[in-house]
């Protein structure tokens, strides 16, 4: 009769065996992305040099800055802006279409675009990291395949735990697969690194790896807010004609022009932010919307992958008043759950080194899938031997 511990190997196997190309890929794409914001930040830095500023200088108040981006481009309808605290980075404005502007914050010239190549292989190695490539109506179907081996990655790392420790608890038998060793075969050689990583590496790539589930499942997105005794909130309400493509047409089917941005007050709302929160990072404005809804501020104290050093303040146009300061203690259990998760699969809720972390149990996660590959096929071949040697059975029927 089969042990516990012969059913769980065999679902593990069988697993890895199943979902391993794919976790190979994410693994592989997720150790790429690692540090994609800093990477983006340090190029956005260096992708058009400019003369820093003289001592003493401040950088031009939001308004102005915006009217000169107007003024030097025609046509151009800023959406968004954000300004770093470092006094050496520029300021970026974002436009329609994804598209965006690097603005010198003392003097409101534009520099140039954000670095192109850098961002364009961010944006494909995150295609392949999501959706496997593929675009359109099959990135459902590639994002399905990836939420399913991401549940049996899970299912491989916490059945690992289990299978990873020795079953007598020697210090022998400890030092077999708590150290990597020299000089081994190829099979123990894998058999030494697939332990010695897993066991290493078992309880953050556990975390990263369910942070990944609830974004590719809704029913697990609900089960976090569940598990914290909270509810889970509704799907949004899709709006009438939404996805007909005549949402912003007229009556003869012409596009009408979006209303340009108004500008005014933006100045009174980023000195309420920087009031706010002195010790800010980053500070952005998204700027579409009603002329008459107050501005929403979001001031970031990290690096844009830490919830919990992020606010959102709501500041009146007319009055410069604040209307409102949301911070993520405010959130609900589930809310801060969700987002602890979210943030925790890149690493990003633990700044830097929750990021080198997250990256190097994503590369510890790639050679698992290598080194159990590699097993499960010399197991393979094994077999085949065995069944080869086996004397033919021939019955003969008179």
């Amino acid at each position: 009769m089969a042990t516990f511990r012969t059913l769980l190997f065999w679902a593990h196997l069988v697993c890895g065996v199943v979902a391993g190309v794919v976790i190979l890929l994410m693994s592989v794409t997720g150790v790429a992305l690692t540090y994609e914001k800093q990477m983006l930040e340090w190029a956005d830095q260096r992708a058009h040099p400019w003369v820093p500023p003289s001592a003493g200088a401040r950088p031009l108040p939001p308004e102005t800055l915006l009217a000169a981006v107007v003024a030097a481009r025609p046509g151009v309808a800023p959406a968004g802006v954000t300004r770093r605290a470092d006094p050496a980075a520029p300021v970026t404005v974002t436009l329609d279409g994804n598209r965006a502007l690097l603005v010198h914050p003392y003097t409101g010239a534009v520099l140039g675009e954000p670095a192109p190549g850098l961002r364009a292989f961010f944006r494909a190695t995150t295609n392949w990291h999501r959706w496997l490539a593929l675009d359109g109506a099959s990135r459902a179907t590639g994002r399905l395949v990836t939420g399913v081996a991401n549940v049996l990655f899970l299912f491989i790392v916490l059945s690992g735990i289990y299978l990873w420790v020795p079953r007598l608890w020697t210090r022998l038998q400890f030092a077999h697969v708590l150290w990597f060793r020299r000089g081994l075969p190829g099979k123990a050689r894998d058999f030494n690194w697939h332990n010695v990583i897993g066991i290493w590496s078992a309880l953050p790539l556990a975390v990263v790896v369910a942070g990944a589930v609830p974004i590719s499942f809704p029913w697990a997105s609900n089960l976090v807010y569940r598990a914290v005794g909270d509810t889970p909130p509704s799907a949004p309400a899709r709006p009438p004609g939404a996805g007909s493509g005549t949402a912003d047409r007229g009556r003869g089917g012409e596009r009408r022009p979006a209303a340009p941005p108004s500008f005014a007050g933006l100045d009174a709302a980023w000195q309420a932010a920087e009031a706010q929160v002195p010790a800010w990072r980053t500070i952005s404005t998204r700027l579409a919307g009603p002329a008459d809804a107050p501005f929403t501020v979001t001031i970031d104290e990290g690096y844009g992958g830490q919830p919990q050093k992020r606010g959102t303040l709501s500041v009146s146009r007319a009055t410069g008043a604040i209307t409102s300061w949301d911070t993520f203690d405010q959130l609900s259990p589930g809310r801060r759950a969700r987002s602890w998760l979210r943030f925790a699969h890149t690493g990003e809720y633990y700044g830097l080194a929750g990021q080198t972390v997250a990256g190097l149990v994503s590369a510890g996660g790639a050679v698992l899938v290598y080194t159990g590959l590699a097993l499960a096929w010399r197991r393979f071949v094994a077999w085949l031997r065995r069944r080869a040697r086996s004397p033919a059975v021939t019955t003969e029927v008179a």
